[in-house]
């Protein structure tokens, strides 16, 4: 089964147009012909069944036989992070914590950041790479690099559990700190760690410092964990 994705579907009364990526992939590549049925995403839970009634490199008209909702909501999860120096890491998390399942990615800067330049474009694309292979209709946003202290300061707010992977002697394992009926963000420090001062700042905004066990994780390493965890409970 091969995957399309086209945001602006929204019903099944009129004919769509695949955007050129998608068309020339499907005409260049897959050798679709008109008569073919494909299946497309909006990236917002619906799985459209379609029919292709024209086709060119450059275009690709397709008319929507019938929509199936996806039941399986997406993870309530959002992972922030401090992007690594090397990028290939961070893109490699981006394309597994879609496959396993998160709702949103987040990334920020602070004290001991090595990189504070991204192009989230790229990551919004592995994203949905990601997505199309791994036969999901939800498509996670990729959102932009900000300042930790502006995340918490100004979207903390937006979840019910707010964790960070922070150990310290009173920090309990992760495991033991997810509710998987609840909106969850996860903070993930720099390859330089999180300061204590920032490890305050999360706290004062309501943040729980955990573990996430005895082994010292590389950034994308602990992210990809705190992903798997949560899945695993929910």
């Amino acid at each position: 089964m091969q995957l399309f994705y086209q945001a602006n579907i929204e019903d099944t009364k009129i004919v769509y147009e695949l955007d050129s990526q998608e068309s020339f992939h499907a005409f260049k590549v897959l050798r679709k012909t008109v008569g073919d049925v494909i299946f497309v995403t909006n990236g917002k839970g619906d799985m459209f069944q379609a029919e292709i009634v024209s086709i060119s490199k450059k275009k690709c008209s397709i008319k929507i036989i019938e929509c199936k909702s996806n039941n399986t909501k997406p993870s309530k999860l959002t992972i922030a992070l401090a992007p690594t120096k090397n990028i290939s890491r961070i893109e490699w998390f981006v394309e597994k914590a879609v496959e396993i399942g998160i709702n949103e990615i987040k990334f920020f800067t602070s004290q001991n950041s090595e990189r504070r330049i991204l192009k989230e474009e790229r990551l919004q694309l592995k994203a949905l790479s990601a997505m199309k292979q791994s036969l999901k209709a939800y498509l996670p946003k990729v959102s932009t690099l900000q300042k930790l202290e502006y995340l918490l300061k100004n979207e903390s707010q937006n979840y019910e559990t707010k964790l960070i992977a922070y150990c310290k002697e009173d920090s309990i394992q992760l495991v033991n700190n997810v509710e998987n009926t609840k909106n969850t963000i996860i903070l993930i420090g720099p390859e330089g760690g999180f300061s204590e001062k920032e490890v305050a700042l999360a706290e004062h905004f309501g943040f729980k410092s955990v573990s996430l066990g005895s082994s010292r994780l590389r950034t994308e390493t602990a992210a990809i964990f705190s992903t798997s965890v949560f899945n695993a409970l929910n």
